[in-house]
């Protein structure tokens, strides 16, 4: 992280890194334990030339590492905080989703008067 930036410029940075729908399932899987490429493409179901490039933005973003085994690249998650960071945006997700449930069945009741 370069010195003298802000963090709400690096936090974005970060955010940036996860905002793609693949490279979140990505990192789920990773967050089980290390995967090559051709481990990873069947779980995270898009074709191996675009899942190398997602991992190619965790890389450079320093969420997950590389490790050469033979001709083979297995990944793994950088950092641990990462398994927490995920399942925060779960909990979050499943008390927004709760909220609206909640709404929608207010919002049937009302109607059904």
């Amino acid at each position: 992280m370069p010195l003298g930036r802000p963090i709400h410029e690096v936090k974005a940075e970060l955010f940036r890194a996860l905002a793609h729908p693949a490279r979140i399932r990505a990192l789920e899987i990773l967050i089980e334990g290390p995967r090559s490429v051709g481990e990873l493409q069947p779980l995270v179901g898009i074709e191996s030339s675009h899942l190398s490039q997602q991992l190619g933005v965790l890389r450079r973003a320093g969420l997950v590492t590389t490790e050469k085994q033979g001709a083979t690249v297995v990944y793994a998650i950088a950092d641990p905080e990462l398994a927490t960071l995920l399942a925060s945006a779960r909990r979050l997700l499943i008390h927004r989703l709760s909220e609206t449930r909640d709404v929608l069945a207010g919002l049937l009741e009302e109607s059904a008067r």
